[in-house]
């Protein structure tokens, strides 16, 4: 068992419960199936960032929150050495490490993605989250399936799109592909 993937939806559940919601409210809420919240709170099976991402957009929580248990607390600037930003995502195809927990009221959530070359995923189903996102290819080259379309990018490209559309990433060349990703909020 995985003991992070456990406490966050430890925390879920404990966040859905102190807002008196219940698993229907939030499934509704976060247009997903019932069946697929009450596995994400059974802390069995990962838990996509970004579905961690739309809830903690539709019940104005940090995603620090729900990802460290911690509540950010910076106002004016917060610093995240490199290597020490947590681990946050729970997708075997991707790992996100957070490079900015502790800011509160971010207007952004910035991750710096790796993709493994071994982690072919199916391009035919994406992933959707509300907002924007920035990517800016670190090293590596990177294919991205945007609602249907490949696009190649390579060191120092970058792309810019609607995160409602849906979108996969796949490193190249045999090789590992980091990325800077940037997920926006766009204010309802």
């Amino acid at each position: 068992m995985d003991i992070k993937l456990k406490q966050i939806a430890e925390r879920l559940s404990g966040l859905r419960d102190a807002l008196d919601l219940s698993e229907e409210d939030c499934a509704t809420a976060c247009e997903i199936s019932l069946k697929q919240y009450q596995e994400y709170e059974s802390g069995e099976v990962d838990i996509p960032v970004s579905f961690l991402y739309r809830f903690s957009s539709v019940y104005n929580i940090e995603l620090t929150t729900l990802l460290t248990g911690d509540n950010p607390r910076m106002q004016h600037y917060s610093i995240t050495r490199k290597g020490t930003g947590p681990i946050v995502a729970r997708r075997k195809e991707y790992q996100y490490q957070s490079i900015n927990e502790s800011f509160i009221n971010k207007a952004a959530q910035p991750f710096l993605v790796t993709v493994s070359p071994e982690n072919k995923i199916d391009q035919s189903n994406g992933y959707r989250h509300a907002g924007q996102e920035f990517n800016l290819v670190l090293e590596g080259r990177l294919q991205i399936v945007l609602n249907g379309k490949s696009l190649i990018l390579d060191e120092g490209d970058s792309i810019w799109f609607d995160s409602s559309l849906p979108h996969c990433m796949t490193a190249l060349n045999e090789r590992e592909a980091k990325f800077l990703a940037m997920i926006f909020k766009i204010p309802e």
